[in-house]
């Protein structure tokens, strides 16, 4: 998975409203620990550093460090809530790892050798149906990312879950069904050269000189008409 981040934070002493807000004029953002059979712990951390550790773009796919007090302990983030007018991270939450746990994740997907897919090479699009994956992880072993190799895919075919080999320690959260994750699907130029190719069918069976114009009603015949006439 994504290198391990490194998060500083501090035990909050006091909870409610009123004591989370002045946290954040303080340029604090108030979170919680929880999980792994132990009490949820309330702590605040810096919100520029919070903030850049988000800009990574893989922060909440990421083992977060928790640094308290010279000691430390493993997590993942499960959720940042925003200010709805200023973007700002308001509450953080984080759930502690301990040996042996499994945990629900969200894993993008990544596709690979697409110079090897005969569909793309005719013009086809990939169509993603699903950008990330919900997982079953261990723990210790979550993957930062899922290849999904797509040689040998033409027009048409699809990608479905049951075609992968998740990495070790990794099974899907949807046991139901074998959903899709991508199709393959024609590029809109060569829709509308076919939708053409249909236009030019309904001219079949015309006399030789006989233009559809012919058939565009009383415009058409009054043009025809002056055209006669110089």
């Amino acid at each position: 998975m994504s290198d391990a981040l490194t998060l500083p934070a501090e035990t909050r002493e006091r909870a409610g409203k009123g004591a989370s807000r002045a946290l954040r004029r303080d340029g604090r953002v108030p979170a919680v620990v929880y999980g792994g059979k132990t009490a949820p712990t309330p702590i605040h951390v810096e919100e520029k550093e919070l903030v850049r550790q988000l800009g990574t773009g893989h922060f909440m796919n990421s083992l977060v460090q928790i640094e308290i007090g010279g000691e430390s302990f493993r997590t993942i983030p499960k959720d940042v809530a925003f200010h709805p007018v200023t973007d700002r991270p308001i509450h953080a939450d984080f759930y502690r790892l301990v040996k042996g746990a499994k945990i629900d994740v969200n894993v993008p997907v990544v596709f690979v050798n697409e110079e090897a897919s005969p569909g793309l090479k005719k013009g086809g699009v990939l169509n993603v149906v699903r950008h990330e994956l919900e997982l079953v992880c261990d723990a210790d072993l979550i993957p930062g990312q899922i290849e999904i190799d797509v040689t040998g895919k033409e027009v048409g075919d699809s990608i479905h879950i049951s075609e992968l080999s998740l990495p070790e320690g990794s099974e899907s959260a949807i046991t139901d069904r074998d959903f899709t994750i991508a199709t393959l699907v024609a590029p809109s130029a060569l829709k509308k050269s076919e939708e053409e190719a249909g236009d030019d069918q309904t001219g079949e069976g015309m006399e030789p000189g006989e233009t559809a114009a012919t058939e565009q009603g009383p415009d058409a015949d009054a043009a025809q008409e002056q055209e006669d006439k110089s």
